[in-house]
């Protein structure tokens, strides 16, 4: 009994190294399999991607899902910032202020968001505002729904380049069909010029005062117009090599001498100047209290430090040459555009003002308000109806507003879609419905019948010579834009269609988003005694 028991123990002694050994033979080869990246038991199998612990990746479909929903989501947030009956946002800064606004492009700026397709949405909001200074909301609302329509097609295993192709064959489409119903508009006819401003701003704050900041904006914008009639301007720039210098002194005398020398070149260079006999000269750098002395003695105003672009500004607005070196003054570099130079003390800053100018090339627009917020929202809305006030003038071509245009570009791709052939119809098709979210949202937010109001409109567009018709924003009804007198730029719809068609295509091409962010918590865990990748 004693000698069986014995035999047993020692089998189990005899056993454990063995296993132990085993054991440790395999590990080194799994370790390196691991860092290798593949298994060696399977010679044929397919390697795979180990990112490092600091990269996250997502692929597939959840990726163009999540891209989807992220567009979806920056859409709705402005969603109710359009038309005439639009609500406001109040947003907080990072600085503590507050920001109170329904532009678009204004309240995306101020979203802090971590999504790299929310990122893009709200990039195009600022290149629409840079490029046309309009239609800010509306690129952002029609982006969103072209990716909510495609989520369908992806849905049912249609691949991402079929819809693709759909959508650039209906952008060519929609650009010919704008431009046929585009009408002709005077640029020297004030009257319909600032008809077409108010247009812009009826939805702004500074709507109030819609007759003085229509008058503002067409006299600002055509003060700094200018045609070159076939002139070239060509800017030459004059290279200089200066071999670097130094002043040895090696005699007191010579800090008297270097003083006297510094004395004479400031009296050359202000000589330089009255010998011209201006009456007032402006620097961007500062002045010398001896240059200040003798150009005093010669009844010369002098202002210093004054930015370079507001020295670009009064220049063209006095007819004046921005000259570098003194000594290179001429007669035809001296502005003798300007009447009355006067400072004003406004609260508690002076103000130079220079007036009474002749055919200026610049003007300075100054605003006052009871608040800041108050006074940013009116300059956004200024700027708003001189952009398109530019716009008009580049490019005198109207399209009727209040989703006349949309409607009449849906109608249009679903007719020609009829006539198509292959899967590609689909998302062609649904081009043209996403379209109808812009006369579909001045609907809701004017708080009328969404369902009767766009199947009425929808009947209207298919008659003839309605192409017109469109959504009275005030009032929630069916009007005809051409008897309202609401236009748009054409200008402003082509960049609105080309940008929003553009970022729907380029965040359907997306399948694969790797992040590279590292994580509080992970390096926490880590650092905690959590295993290395790889390792078992």
């Amino acid at each position: 009994m004693c000698f069986c028991f014995f035999f047993f123990f020692c089998l189990l002694l005899r056993a454990k190294p063995a296993a132990y050994r085993r054991s440790q033979a395999r590990g080194p080869i799994r370790a390196a399999a691991a860092g290798l990246g593949h298994s060696h038991s399977n010679v044929g199998s397919k390697p795979h991607l180990r990112p490092t612990p600091q990269l996250t990746r997502e692929s597939g479909r959840k990726v163009q899902s999540g891209n989807i929903n992220a567009a979806k989501t920056i859409a709705d947030i402005i969603r109710t910032c359009l038309g005439p009956k639009s609500m406001m946002k109040m947003l907080l800064d990072p600085m503590g202020g507050i920001v109170m606004t329904n532009d678009g492009n204004a309240i995306l700026r101020e979203i802090q968001v971590q999504h790299p397709a929310a990122k893009s949405m709200i990039e195009i909001s600022r290149t629409q505002d840079e490029e046309v200074g309009d239609g800010t909301t509306s690129v952002i609302i029609l982006a969103g729904e072209m990716l909510s329509v495609a989520e369908h097609f992806l849905e049912q295993q249609m691949h991402p380049t079929v819809v693709i192709s759909a959508y650039r064959k209906a952008l060519d489409d929609m650009i010919s069909t704008l431009k046929k119903i585009s009408t002709p508009v005077d640029t020297n006819n004030r009257d319909m010029m600032l008809n077409i401003i108010n247009s812009s701003i009826t939805t702004k704050v500074i709507s109030r005062w819609s007759s003085l900041a229509c008058n503002i904006a067409l006299d600002a914008v055509k003060t700094v117009q200018f045609e070159e009639n076939g002139r070239k301007e060509i800017d030459i720039k004059k290279y200089a090599r200066v071999e670097k210098t130094d002043i040895e002194i090696t005699r007191e005398e010579d800090f008297t001498r270097i003083l006297q020398m510094e004395e004479e070149y400031i009296q050359q260079l202000c000589e330089d100047i009255i010998h011209l006999k201006p009456d007032v000269v402006i620097t961007e750098k500062g002045i010398s209290d001896l240059a200040q002395h003798y150009l005093m003695r010669a009844n010369i105003t002098a202002i210093r430090r004054v930015r370079k672009t507001d020295n670009n500004r009064i220049a063209r607005a006095c007819g004046a040459r921005i000259v570098s070196r003194p000594e290179e003054l001429r007669e035809e570099d001296i502005g003798t555009g300007a009447g009355l130079l006067e400072i004003k003390k406004i609260g508690d800053e002076y103000f130079t003002f220079i007036t009474e100018c002749k055919d200026p090339k610049a003007c300075t627009i100054l605003l006052r308000g009871a608040s800041k917020e108050i006074l940013s929202e009116v300059e956004r809305n200024l700027q708003d109806a001189m952009q398109v006030c530019r716009n008009v003038l580049l490019d005198p071509q109207l399209v009727p507003g209040g989703g006349a245009s949309e409607m009449a570009v849906a109608h249009a791709l679903t007719e020609k879609s009829k006539a198509m052939t292959g899967v590609e119809q689909w998302p062609y098709r649904a081009v043209a419905q996403a379209l109808e979210v812009i006369p579909r949202t001045l609907i809701q937010n004017c708080g009328a019948s969404t369902i009767r109001l766009l199947t009425s409109l929808r009947a209207k567009h298919t008659q003839e010579n309605c192409e017109t018709w469109g959504v009275n924003g005030e009032t929630g009804t069916l009007v005809d834009m051409k008897e309202l007198g609401i236009w748009e730029p054409l200008a402003v719809k082509l960049q609105t269609y080309k940008t929003a068609v553009e970022t729907a295509v380029l965040l359907l091409r997306i399948d694969d988003i790797v992040s590279g962010h590292k994580k509080k918590g992970d390096d926490q865990s880590r650092q905690g005694g959590a295993p290395d990748a790889g390792q078992e």
